[in-house]
């Protein structure tokens, strides 16, 4: 019986044979839609308009469920109604029509549209919900923005509240209409007195950052510092100052106004001029200050 022994090294085999993977250098062809998605606007990225418009209902929804918004209205409407009112019933002056008297309210409802604007600011700082509006959203520039539209809104609705009561109590207080050809031209500019006021009481809000020194601070200047420049000072120099400037462009005439101040009264569009420019200059420098300075 013979044995076969098997020599050498056979190579094992396999039940799978490998393939071969092999490489193309032809470019790909990108996908139509997929660019067309690349180069569309992100719908829910952070645009511009979008951001502001979101700050901004953000900012309504604060003001008008805030109770400091809600009294101030309430105080235009019963104040608008009784000084009407009472100017009519008790005037001993010249025969007074409703569609003069019923802007008289104005130079108060002004006064409560600058606190109103105070308050748009320092009640968030007071509350330390500042830094909260501000994280969401970085942009300053942005949040005063929606602040100032807001002021603009809240002067407006003042001004037409305390209007209207005005109205309504002259009425009641037994005065006709009188002439209403000037009607519209006088609620334009007690409209942008009132606007003016709201702004500019923002401004000094975002510069005092505190809501009793803001509003005691701007009713002293206002009711006392005014009064006496407009007392005593010379004609040329009253007519820059700010509130005074603007209460003129309502044409109310009182006891207290000297004869040489009424001589040297502007038009009307020059005192708005005067007086928006100290808006202007509030609001500036409210922004320039809440982007340097940290959030307290």
């Amino acid at each position: 019986m013979t044995a076969h022994v098997a020599t050498g090294n056979p190579e094992p085999s396999t039940a799978h044979e490998e393939t071969d993977m092999t490489t193309s250098d032809a470019p790909l062809r990108p996908n139509p839609e997929a660019l067309r998605a690349a180069d569309a606007p992100d719908a829910t990225g952070p645009r511009p308009a979008r951001r502001f418009a979101a700050v901004l209902r953000s900012e309504w929804i604060k003001c008008h469920t805030v109770w400091a918004t809600k009294v101030l209205v309430a105080v235009a409407a019963v104040a608008g109604l009784v000084i009407s009112w009472a100017t009519a019933a008790f005037s001993t002056g010249p025969v007074l029509t409703a569609a003069e008297v019923f802007v008289y309210p104005t130079l108060l409802t002004a006064v409560l549209a600058a606190v109103a604007g105070i308050l748009l600011f320092t009640s968030e700082v007071q509350h330390g919900t500042l830094a909260v509006t501000l994280a969401a959203d970085p942009s300053r520039w942005t949040v005063v923005a929606a602040k100032t539209v807001l002021a603009t809104a809240v002067g407006v609705v003042l001004g037409v509240v305390g209007m209207s009561a005005g109205f309504l109590g002259a009425r009641i207080g037994g005065l006709d209409v009188g002439d209403a050809s000037g009607l519209a031209a006088t609620v334009m500019w007690a409209l942008l007195y009132t606007v003016g006021a709201g702004v500019l009481g923002l401004g000094v809000g975002m510069v005092v950052r505190h809501s009793a020194g803001a509003v005691s601070g701007l009713l002293v200047w206002w009711l006392v510092v005014e009064g006496l420049v407009v007392s005593f000072a010379p004609a040329g120099l009253v007519r820059f100052v700010p509130f005074d400037a603007g209460a003129r462009t309502l044409d109310i005439a009182t006891e207290l106004d000297r004869p040489e101040v009424v001589a040297a009264a502007l038009p009307n569009p020059l005192h708005a001029v005067i007086f928006w420019s100290y808006v202007a200059a509030a609001v500036a420098l409210g922004a320039v200050m809440l982007r340097r300075r940290d959030v307290d």
